[in-house]
């Protein structure tokens, strides 16, 4: 005798609501487009794992800096004891020599880049700088510092207030390979805000995989749209591609002018599609990997279910991520039981579960609908013939 699939008041809640996967979702399990050949999830899939929680931070004014978000390393907030995670950029390291004046690192001319302790690689990056007033100098000899993204990428530092030079060198340039899109600076001695997003060149077996990119805001403008990199930028030399480090330092320019920073932090970014991400166009292997990854801890959690009909449906689930025959068998057999209990309830019995009911039907539609399981799969049809019985397929 076939078990029969019985769904209470607090099953049903859960029925609809949806199960957890990864950091938890909500929303219904059969809804948008299924996953493809290169996208591990469906449309609106609620196994997807939510956005972490971020406590945002306060902008900056020319008195203060603001505070980073509730998840940025932070590098540099205007105490001497945030000085010791930076050392001098040779290759002993040891204490630099740049100081801590008013709240900010400033830049003591010939004493060296500055570079910090911790080594990372793509990041959201938050600086702030302020070239010296009064002015001193013209085009890079005026207010002339840089940002190295993992000591080789350069997003230069200039006071080009009123101070042309070559465009490949202005502020917010990445050094040597793409102008900024316009000047949006400030006089000198006020605070330039930059803004930084960056992504590391990849190589695989001396071929770019992935060339790299930044994107850079100025003083909320922005100056880098997703500019292209190939290698390490360099002074009167062309970027040359070649594979870069998984980590590096930031590295802060020495070039004679006592530029001053503060409030450095930054966000490490997850990891993009050609290492290992899994938000995107994937390859056909990643993909697949993904799916059976998903479709596994998706059976994981249908085995913990207590009751039947959430189960059936938890591992019908499943098989939009992967066609699995075993699990397929489990849920037709479940299926049926699930039928044959409809079959013996009384009307009034089977009217209170109409939600349900209409529930399960859509979920069998779904699958169908995109061959997850036959168009003629026999529990479908019989649900089919329930509703339409009682009435339920008309709209009123």
């Amino acid at each position: 005798m076939k078990k029969h699939l019985v769904l209470s008041a607090a099953s049903t809640a859960l029925l609809f609501a949806g199960s957890a996967f990864g950091t938890g979702s909500t929303g219904s399990a059969f809804y948008g487009d299924p996953p493809d050949d290169h996208h591990p999830w469906a449309i609106h899939d609620q196994n997807r794992p939510q956005p972490k929680l971020v406590t945002p931070g306060t902008f900056s004014s020319q008195e203060q800096p603001g505070q980073p978000p509730s998840d940025a390393t932070i590098l540099f907030d205007g105490t001497e004891a945030s000085l010791v995670k930076w050392e001098a950029d040779t290759p002993a390291g040891g204490a630099t020599k740049w100081i801590v004046k008013n709240g900010a690192m400033e830049c003591v001319p010939k004493s060296g880049y500055v570079r910090t302790k911790e080594k990372f690689g793509d990041c959201q990056l938050h600086v702030e700088w302020a070239s010296p007033t009064p002015p001193h100098g013209d085009s890079q000899g005026r207010g002339n510092s840089g940002v190295f993204l993992m000591g080789l990428v350069e997003v230069q530092v200039l006071d080009n207030y009123n101070n042309p030079t070559y465009a490949d060198g202005f502020a917010s340039a990445v050094y040597g390979v793409n102008p900024p899109l316009a000047n949006a600076l400030r006089a000198p001695g006020e605070w330039q805000v930059y803004d930084i997003v960056f992504r590391h060149p990849i190589y695989k077996d001396d071929q770019v995989v992935d060339p790299g990119y930044v994107t850079v805001f100025l003083n909320g403008v922005l100056m880098q749209d997703h500019t292209r990199l190939e290698g390490p930028t360099g002074h009167k030399a062309r970027s040359k591609p070649g594979a870069f480090p998984d980590v590096g330092p930031l590295k802060l320019q020495d070039h004679g002018n006592p530029v001053r920073f503060r409030n450095i932090w930054y966000r490490p970014l997850p990891p993009n599609v050609v290492e290992g991400g899994t938000d995107g166009y994937l390859s056909s292997e990643a993909t697949l990997a993904k799916r059976k990854e998903i479709a596994a801890t998706v059976r994981a959690d249908a085995a913990k279910l207590d009751n039947p009909v959430s189960q059936m449906l938890r591992l019908a689930e499943s098989l939009v991520y992967e066609k699995d025959a075993a699990t397929f068998q489990q849920v037709e057999q479940q299926a049926d039981s699930y039928v044959a209990s409809l079959k013996q309830l009384s009307p009034h019995q089977l009217g209170a579960k109409k939600d349900e009911v209409k529930h399960v039907a859509d979920a069998f539609q779904y699958l169908a609908k995109f061959n997850i399981v036959p168009a003629d799969f026999g529990p479908k049809a019989e649900v089919e013939k329930i509703i339409k019985a009682q009435g339920w397929d008309k709209k009123k």
